[in-house]
C-alpha cells in the first residue's frame, strides 16, 4: 500500500487517556485478516504525524507531497463504529484505516494563491486546493480562529493557519466593533460583506472545537 511505504516499522502500543476513559492501540494493528489500522494527529498548523509521535514539529511531520495528497483526498468523519469518539475522522487508503484526531479541524488552509484565486490545505502545496472564497471567511470572535469553507465529508469547514489568519485579518472591517468580529474585507480591489449563514451548517470535532462557533 502506499501509506505503508512511508510509516515507520513500529508495533509498539500506545495508550492515552481523555477525560472519561483510556484508549489504546498499536499502529499497524490488524482487527481482522488483510486490515490494518493507522492512527495520525492534525496539528492547527495542518501539519500530520502519526499520533503516537512523542515530538510533533515540523521535523517530525509527513511532507511527501504525493502522500499528503493521497491521504488528504481521502479524509471523511468517521462513519465506522471504531475509535470515533476519539479519532472522529478517517482517510481510507485501500485496506488500510487511518483513523485521525486533530487540533481543530483535518483541513486547515495555509496560503492563499492569488495568481489562480485559489487557497491551499495541509501543506500540498499547488496539488492540494480549493477555491479561495474570501467573502466567506469567519472569524470567531471569542477564541479569534478564522476558518473557511470546505466539503461536506469533512464538516464543510476548515480552520485557516495563524500566519494565514494574521495576514488576512490586516484586509478586515469591523462595521459592528471588533468584539462582534470583521463584517467586511477588502481583497484585491473590492470590498466584500462577510457572509458567515454557511457556518450553522458546519461540523469540528477537534479537541479544541468544543467552543461552539456561533
Amino acid at each position: 500500500m502506499l501509506l505503508q511505504r512511508f510509516l515507520p516499522n513500529s508495533r509498539r502500543n500506545y495508550l492515552f487517556n481523555t477525560s472519561t476513559r483510556f484508549v489504546t492501540y498499536i499502529q499497524g494493528q490488524e482487527p481482522e485478516p488483510k486490515i490494518r489500522e493507522y492512527f495520525y494527529y492534525i496539528d492547527h498548523e495542518g501539519m500530520l504525524f502519526l499520533d503516537d509521535a512523542k515530538m510533533k514539529n515540523f521535523t517530525s511531520c509527513f511532507k511527501e507531497t504525493k502522500f499528503l495528497k493521497f491521504f488528504f483526498t481521502r479524509v471523511k468523519l468517521n462513519d465506522t463504529e471504531r475509535y470515533k469518539s476519539d479519532f472522529p475522522y478517517l482517510s481510507l487508503c485501500g485496506r488500510e484505516r487511518n483513523f485521525i484526531r486533530c487540533d481543530d479541524t483535518p483541513i486547515v488552509f495555509t496560503h492563499v494563491m492569488e495568481d489562480v484565486h485559489k487557497i491551499a490545505y495541509n501543506h500540498g502545496g499547488k496539488v492540494m486546493v480549493t477555491d479561495f472564497q474570501p467573502h466567506k471567511i469567519y472569524m470567531n470572535p471569542d477564541t479569534g480562529r478564522v476558518y473557511h469553507p470546505a466539503w461536506p465529508k469533512v464538516g464543510n469547514i476548515g480552520l485557516i493557519r495563524s500566519k494565514l489568519s494574521i495576514e488576512l485579518s490586516k484586509h478586515f472591517e469591523f462595521a459592528e466593533g471588533e468584539e462582534k468580529g470583521p463584517s467586511h474585507i477588502r481583497w484585491k480591489g473590492e470590498k466584500f460583506k462577510l457572509e458567515n449563514d454557511w457556518v450553522d451548517q458546519t461540523q469540528r470535532y477537534g479537541l479544541h472545537s468544543d467552543k461552539p462557533i456561533e
